[in-house]
């Protein structure tokens, strides 16, 4: 069995046609919320993810979830459901960069 490169392990992961294409509204909610909670937590800086905020990215999925069935709406405007897809994505991101 040949060795594959790590270029053309790269092109046989459909970021645009398997990821984006799929979800284009649903992924343009969440970087809403991704901005949001960075004008929240640091007006003065740049969109960044401060990883040191919060670390109970499931519970807090959960309460998401949770709340989206009693109002979709979170006070501050941003669906629930967005919100909860940011954490479980930042959950994600953790464990495979772990």
């Amino acid at each position: 069995m040949k060795n594959t490169t790590k270029h053309e392990q790269r092109k046989q992961m459909p970021v645009y046609t398997g990821v984006l294409k799929y979800f284009p509204n649903a992924l343009l909610e969440i970087s809403k919320v991704s901005q949001l909670g960075n004008k929240q937590h640091h007006p003065d800086k740049e969109l960044h993810w401060d990883k040191s905020k919060s670390k109970d990215h499931l519970d807090a999925a959960a309460r998401h979830i949770i709340d989206h069935s009693i109002n979709p709406y979170d006070d501050d405007g941003m669906l629930h459901l967005a919100k909860a897809a940011w954490r479980i994505l930042a959950a994600l991101q953790e464990f495979l960069t772990k």
